[in-house]
């Protein structure tokens, strides 16, 4: 969430980010909540202040005169409960309010309603050119039975998979590929040395983190909403992870982070699981849009100062994930009414799939500032002793299904069977994907 304190200094600027992300929240009646609950407030310490008063006074009074201050005193008790049920009902209002403001978009955000409105930042790779019409990837996977859809929607229904043989092992390699360079100080110092920025390349700690979390936590991570797209363990209160970030950024709520600890750096890879109860009739084929599917997440806490830098450097990540596997894509800044609640700045990339003909998405940045940290309560400590909130960025280093499709579109060949992208082949010990058994 902003700072109350922020949000009253700056009311037009939050009334714009309001307005540009498309939020359904009346700024002005949090500045009049606010003021009311502080009024209120102010009203229970003068009473609390003459109720000790008071009790003093009863403490020396005797006979009639110490009665009359008893009585006093039950009224000045029933007064103050009172203002104290109003207190309640304010502070409800209050933080229901606070948890609806969105965070301010950065200068360089695009303003926009919607994805039409993105603006590509540039373009890498030229698309492939194949001497006969390539297929998509479900039917290159039917085909060579490293896919199996029809199966998979028998056994749970639609929108889920078996990923088998050799498709199965292309999704392993892609893993031991990203973690090779994720977690060596080496290849980061290397890659941040070619995308121009003077960063810290320390590297990322590999987690096996909760595929669940409590419904509360999702809250304070304000990923929760829209809870359709969620699925809930109402009898426990919980709540299964969209995304490793989902557990990854409140790995230090509630903590004091010392400054010279920083960078923190996670990797995970997880399952995610997600309703797309918004996508009916979307992509009902294949496994771009799933209830279920595997993915590498990062996750990293910095210095205020260090945020852009840092989120900058995850999108280098990223472009060199990509551009090792060969394949041709789009860097997007995301607009205002495109991006999230929490998002300060976001940068997609969309990957060329030759088998629907389009770029699809299959890379995401997310950059919150503080805005999660200061509803996780994740704090820094630095060298002369002050407090601030940490900044907080995530990203995806690989969705593996959108990745695969990728892949499997970008190297088919005219026989049905797919080229293994050269920087996978230590990992997967074959060039060529054929029919399996």
């Amino acid at each position: 969430m902003l700072d109350i304190h922020f949000i009253r200094e700056n009311a037009d600027i939050v009334k714009e980010a309001v307005l540009k992300k498309n939020a359904d929240i009346d700024i002005d009646r949090l500045l009049t909540v606010d003021d009311e609950r502080k009024s209120l407030l102010q009203q229970v310490e003068a009473k609390r202040a003459e109720q000790n008063r008071a009790s003093f006074e009863i403490s020396r009074a005797e006979g009639v005169q110490k009665q009359a201050l008893i009585d006093a005193m039950q009224q000045l008790k029933a007064g103050m409960e009172e203002i104290k049920t109003a207190v309640d009902a304010l502070d409800l209002e209050w933080t229901k309010l606070m948890l609806s403001v969105p965070n301010i978009p950065s200068p360089d955000t695009p303003v926009g309603k919607g994805e039409e409105d993105n603006v590509v930042v540039r373009e890498w790779g030229e698309k492939p050119v194949f001497a006969f019409s390539p297929k998509p990837h479900w039917e290159l996977g039917k085909d060579l039975n490293i896919l199996d859809t029809e199966k998979a929607a028998e056994v749970s229904g639609a929108r889920f998979n078996y990923i088998k043989g050799d498709l199965a092992l292309l999704q392993n390699a892609l893993f031991q590929h990203a973690l090779s360079i994720l977690t060596s100080e080496e290849a980061l110092r290397a890659l941040s040395k070619e995308a121009g920025l003077e960063i810290n390349p320390k590297p990322f700690t590999l987690v096996i983190p909760p595929l669940m979390m409590r419904t509360e936590v999702m809250g304070r991570m304000a990923r929760l909403h829209p809870m359709d797209e969620r699925y809930v363990y109402e009898k426990d209160n919980m709540v299964f992870i969209g995304s490793a970030e989902h557990t990854l950024g409140p790995i230090h709520m509630d903590e004091i982070i010392e400054e010279e600890r920083l960078p923190l750096r996670y990797v995970a890879y997880t399952p995610a699981f997600r309703r797309e109860a918004g996508a009916a009739g979307k992509d009902t084929r294949g496994i771009l849009r799933q209830h279920q599917f595997d993915k590498i997440e990062i996750e990293s806490f910095v210095r205020p100062e260090d945020g852009y830098r840092e989120q900058d450097f995850f999108v280098a990540i990223q472009e060199h994930l990509v551009r090792s596997l060969k394949l041709p894509y789009q860097l997007l800044a995301i607009c205002t009414g495109d991006m999230g609640k929490p998002d300060q700045r976001q940068f997609d990339i969309n990957t060329w799939m030759p088998g629907q003909q389009a770029y699809r998405e299959t890379h995401t940045s997310d950059y919150m500032g503080g805005y999660q940290a200061r509803r996780l309560n994740t704090r820094i400590r630095s060298s002369d002793g002050n407090l601030t909130h940490v900044h907080m960025n995530d990203a995806t280093a690989f969705a593996m299904g959108r990745i695969l499709i990728a892949i499997m579109e970008n190297y088919q060949r005219e026989d049905g069977s797919i080229t293994v992208p050269d920087v996978l082949l230590p990992y997967i010990g074959k060039d060529v994907i054929t029919k399996n058994a």
